[in-house]
């Protein structure tokens, strides 16, 4: 998918986010073992720093699925959190999650842990997105929540690590940036590492 840009990153994603989500539903169609794919690249392309806490999601409709990888992280020692939203315009809160949770209604399609489990603070977050690209931006759906908690993260632990997971199909040639968009440190397909160039055009 290639864009011109406008005067107006705003208008800008909300103009391609329903061709980034037809996009991203042909990607996963054609992407038979995903799922498993993407866990073994994260396994050997992450440098995991023993019992880091790490962040993921609930795959919503044809999102990539974390949850193998989160399965294998979590047989290795490494607490996980899955996010919450507290509220508009607020950073995503954490609650610990393990595969035998029950989860909760989280509005949104979304699924989280019910409010008495423990808070998580990740170091490594693995983000979702509707497209990418190799300057290492995302797409997201449009409530900035990542953005904000990336940011806030980032300032109290300059160690924090997010990690999109996509298809590789994902892939379009500039997502539209302002000042406020938090740039991806890796991103990891089920065809293995993206490699990023964050000086491209």
């Amino acid at each position: 998918m290639t864009e011109t840009p406008s005067s107006d990153p705003a208008q800008d994603k909300k103009r391609i986010r329903k061709e980034a989500k037809q996009q991203r539903a042909r990607a996963a169609a054609a992407a038979s073992g995903a799922p498993q794919r993407l866990r073994d690249h994260i396994l050997s392309a992450v440098p995991f720093p023993p019992a880091a806490p790490v962040s993921a999601y609930w795959p919503m409709g044809d999102e990539i699925d974390p949850r193998p990888t989160l399965y294998a992280l979590v047989e290795r020692g490494h607490p996980i959190g899955l996010p919450v939203m507290p509220g508009k315009d607020q950073p995503l809160t954490f609650r610990a999650w393990h595969p035998e949770d029950t989860l909760a209604d989280g509005g949104f399609g979304t699924r989280i842990p019910p409010e008495d489990h423990a808070p998580v603070v990740p170091e490594i977050l693995l983000v979702p997105m509707l497209a990418f690209d190799r300057r290492g931006y995302r797409l997201g759906y449009g409530g900035g929540f990542y953005d904000r908690t990336l940011e806030n993260l980032r300032a109290r632990n300059p160690r924090t690590t997010a990690i999109g997971i996509v298809y590789a199909g994902q892939e379009i040639d500039r997502v539209p940036t302002d000042a406020h968009d938090q740039r991806l440190d890796r991103i990891i397909s089920e065809q293995g590492p993206i490699p990023l160039d964050p000086g491209g055009a």
